[in-house]
């Protein structure tokens, strides 16, 4: 039996590990073939299935996940015509919920599987061609040929999560990616309504020596980057030391990105974080909203005082970054709060953050209450919410831009820190709708494009954060020749400003060398010098300093 794995991606650099960690428990099953076809939402259908159809499999199995269910549909459509005889097995996130509706309107597939896969796939594989032997697969639904009834067999959940096969033992693991995802739990303590993780526990372990194993194995292999599929890193303070020091091991070597609830951070767990090399973490703090009500409708546990007070502490921390992340269309959460929110994690000084629509995601509780909490919401992936009692339709567009705003200048090193020192809700709404009317938020802006604009704004409406504006263009090495770079000119002797007994430097950064290509920033009352490396020719400044009048 020859069995074909779709694996579609949202991107080159995305990788689903569904296929590996399937593959990795039947490895020995001999009279199995398998192969697989790859590609990602941007590419070709036709082609896509083109190639599938050569292959000449019996099976075809795919994961839809929220960004390539339509790909997937496409794809598998057009080589179910063509194949009649092939049986098309699908699993994934996207099959969470009530599947019926699926199976009628897509009838050339054979069954889903909702949950997890990594025993349900191989049972089914083993009963394939008689549909009488299927009731006993756990979470296998599907469509009965005879009686046209809709059959559920419920939720998939492995039996033993320590107990399986890695994902990385098999030949099907993709190692040309430039990061890996790791999971070493499944679950969540937390009820949130709106995440598919949020009913599914209790929440289960890899042991610290599979940790361990699995990241030599990884490192062995060249990958810089571990995406740790932990829902709630921090949930067990004792492990989540433990895993540090795991990764701390691996300094310079790896970097990891995981999750971590800020109102769960405990004394315990700061002296650790403290103590880690600069470099090692990119943490993403969940946050969601600033309002306790939002987060007690979301069904979201912790204190909202805890959390501040916890991701306040992260920002802190000069050895690791922070992402933050607010999520517009929760139940009660208005625009207002909105603007406030995004107003506060700014000023908090997050390294990053990122303002979502809700998605109201298959098998969640949102989606299942969606009716009573009269929300209006896409019934096509990726399912984002359209109107909610607190926000109109309008209302989710202009959070929608503000996101947009905030990602192109607030999420930019180059401009972050002019961001922050201007940020306030008024700011924040007017900005965004300046963009908007020059057409900004819809398409790829270049750096240089932001920095024009934002000169040209704060020119009209913030002419004290002009010249804040012209030292980020200066430092970013953007043409010192455009108009952002202000009122700057060459200086040829440097020896006039620093001999000057009427002036005093303050050094901001590099020092003063004769090789130095300088330039003075003339901004009203203050005047900035900047040194440039003319042997290494970088174009930023190698130094800064900000020259002042000498108090006598």
């Amino acid at each position: 039996m020859k069995i074909l794995w779709l694996d579609i991606n949202s991107s080159y650099s995305h990788s689903s590990v569904a296929l590996p960690a399937i593959h990795a428990q039947v490895s020995d099953k001999n009279e199995w073939e398998w192969c697989v076809v790859r590609g990602t939402i941007n590419d070709n259908p036709g082609a896509i299935a083109a190639e599938v159809v050569q292959q000449k499999p019996d099976i075809i199995a795919a994961t839809f996940w929220l960004f390539t269910h339509r790909m997937q549909i496409e794809i598998l459509s057009r080589v179910s015509m063509l194949c009649e005889e092939v049986k098309i097995i699908c699993g994934g996130p996207e099959f969470l919920g009530d599947n019926e509706n699926f199976l009628r309107s897509n009838r050339f597939v054979t069954a889903v599987i909702r949950g997890e896969g990594e025993e349900a796939l191989p049972e089914f594989l083993e009963s394939v061609e008689n549909a009488k032997d299927w009731s006993p697969v756990e979470g296998l639904c599907w469509i009965d040929e005879d009686s046209g009834q809709y059959r559920d067999n419920g939720a998939a959940r492995v039996k033993d999560f320590a107990a399986l096969k890695y994902p990385e033992q098999s030949p099907f693991f993709n190692w040309d990616k430039p990061f890996v995802q790791l999971e070493t739990t499944r679950g969540c303590f937390n009820t949130c309504a709106f995440c598919v993780s949020g009913g599914e526990k209790p929440v289960r372990y890899q042991s610290m020596e599979q940790v361990k194993a699995r990241l030599e194995n990884i490192c062995a292999h060249g990958i810089k980057d571990i995406r740790v599929l932990d829902r709630t890193f921090n949930y067990d303070t004792a492990r989540a030391c433990e895993m540090l020091d795991i990764f701390a091991e691996y300094k310079g070597r790896m970097r990891f990105h995981l999750e971590i609830h800020p109102a769960l951070i405990s004394e315990a767990l700061k002296r650790k974080l403290e103590s880690l090399p600069s470099g090692l973490l990119h943490l993403e703090a969940g946050i969601q909203s600033l309002d306790s009500k939002v987060l007690t409708e979301s069904g979201r546990k912790g204190s909202l005082e805890a959390s501040l007070k916890g991701l306040e502490y992260l920002c802190s921390l000069d050895n690791l970054q922070t992402h933050a992340d607010l999520i517009a269309g929760l139940p009660e959460y208005d625009l207002a709060m909105l603007y406030k929110d995004i107003v506060k994690l700014i000023s908090i000084g997050v390294d990053e953050l990122q303002i979502e629509s809700l998605k109201v995601l298959p098998g969640t509780r949102m989606r299942n209450e969606s009716k009573m909490r009269k929300l209006k919401f896409s019934p096509m992936p990726p399912y984002e919410v359209l109107q909610t009692p607190s926000m109109s339709a309008e209302e989710i567009l202009k959070a929608m831009h503000v996101s947009r705003m905030v990602d192109l200048y607030y999420n930019c090193q180059t401009w972050q820190k002019v961001i922050r020192n201007m940020i306030s809700e008024e700011f924040a709404k007017d900005f965004t709708g300046y963009l908007k009317n020059r057409m900004m938020l819809d398409s790829p802006v270049s750096i240089e494009r932001r920095g024009i604009i934002l000169y040209e704004y704060c020119r009209e409406h913030y002419p004290e954060k002009v010249s804040e504006v012209s030292i980020a263009w200066i430092e970013a090495g953007l043409s010192l020749k455009k108009e952002p770079a202000g009122n700057i000119a060459r200086v040829k002797h440097i020896e006039a400003y620093l001999e000057n007994e009427e002036l005093t430097m303050d050094i901001r950064y590099g020092q003063v060398e004769t090789s130095h290509r300088y330039f003075l920033l003339n901004s009203g009352d203050e005047k900035f010098l900047f040194g440039f490396d003319s042997q290494n020719h970088q174009p930023s400044p190698a130094f800064m300093g900000k020259l002042k009048k000498r108090i006598l």
